[in-house]
């Protein structure tokens, strides 16, 4: 049960203009997942979207369902997009992430599927734990365990969590089934879906060296953080992910959790909240306020917009390793 609030109005307008966007591009599409001779890509949200540009590269077109600035799990989607769905040559989705788009998958029938999650593992990070456990409790080694985080409940798996995105090993697997996907979808281009699938492993075992390096040396593990979004990038980096509010960012943590991550902050020294750019700050900023911390971005690239720290997804997570370094006090 996903039990994020849904913003209707938004969403629809989003959907919208998406859906006209759809029809603009699709205006010259012969009725064989093409336009103007390119594969016709669909991509759900922009970590998605980020893979099929890269490794399609100027062979397709890409259209993304989730437009920037909307909050991807409340994107509602149009019948029209629906109906677009199925004349598209590929579909690169991460079930359970978006209901609407796994119900519009099943009823447009693509010719195409790349499902990010068939690519990699979702693990359990554990079900929420009212009191000074909270959404994440300690894990073994010092860093988000097992039973540590609260994932999303996007697929009617409550331990499902779909932020495999946020970790660039488990992202590189996803890279790689994406380019397997378009060789199939797109034959006559199969050579170059795999130069630029190499191209982009590359560059992405580069950002994943760069987080261990980079975190090397800090003087704490623990971090905190409106959104429940980076249990994997604490378990493959060694930290511990402390939400305030877990599935909903924009819901008032209880009493016994704020007096949890008081106790938290100050036996971890902690001297950061990190809020994201796509949800309201004010939670993180009254609680930064009560324990006279610094607030700062920590960015779960669902999407890119004007108050995004980078152009794409290599940059933000750049900009995601710098603030950690600064707030965990890595040298």
């Amino acid at each position: 049960m996903n039990i994020r609030r849904l913003r209707p109005t938004t969403a629809l307008v989003g959907a919208a203009a998406l859906g006209l966007t759809t029809l603009t591009a699709c205006s010259t599409n012969a009725g064989d997942g093409r336009t103007d001779g390119k594969l016709d890509v669909v991509a759900s949200f922009y970590p998605m979207q980020f893979l099929a540009q890269r490794i399609g590269g100027t062979a397709v077109h890409v259209s993304s369902l989730t437009k920037p600035g909307v909050e991807p799990h409340d994107l509602e989607i149009s019948p029209r997009q629906t109906a677009d769905l199925s004349k598209a040559g590929l579909v690169v989705y991460l079930k359970g992430l978006q209901p609407s788009v796994d119900r519009a998958i099943s009823q447009a029938e693509p010719r195409q599927l790349a499902d990010a999650a068939s690519y990699t593992s979702l693990e359990d990070h554990g079900t929420e734990v009212e009191g000074d456990h909270g959404h994440g409790g300690e894990g073994e080694a010092g860093h988000q365990g097992e039973e540590a985080h609260e994932g999303h409940d996007h697929s009617g798996d409550a331990a499902a969590d779909p932020h495999i995105w946020l970790d660039p090993v488990r992202y590189t697997q996803v890279a790689k089934g994406v380019g397997k996907a378009l060789e199939k979808a797109d034959p006559d281009h199969a050579a170059m879906y795999k130069r630029n699938t190499i191209a982009l492993v590359k560059e992405l075992s580069t950002l994943d060296q760069d987080f261990r390096s980079g975190l090397k040396g800090r003087s704490s593990d623990t971090f905190i953080t409106t959104h429940a979004a980076f249990g994997y990038l604490a378990e493959r980096y060694g930290l511990r992910q402390e939400a305030i509010s877990g599935l909903d960012p924009e819901s008032e943590p209880s009493p016994a959790r704020v007096k949890g991550l008081h106790t938290i902050a100050k036996k971890d020294k902690v001297n950061t909240v990190f809020f994201e750019t796509l949800v309201s700050d004010r939670t993180a900023k009254t609680l930064a306020g009560d324990l006279h911390l610094r607030t700062d971005v920590l960015d779960p690239i669902e999407g890119i917009g004007s108050k995004s720290r980078g152009d794409d997804y290599i940059q933000v997570m750049r900009a995601n390793l710098q603030a950690l370094r600064k707030a965990l006090g890595a040298k």
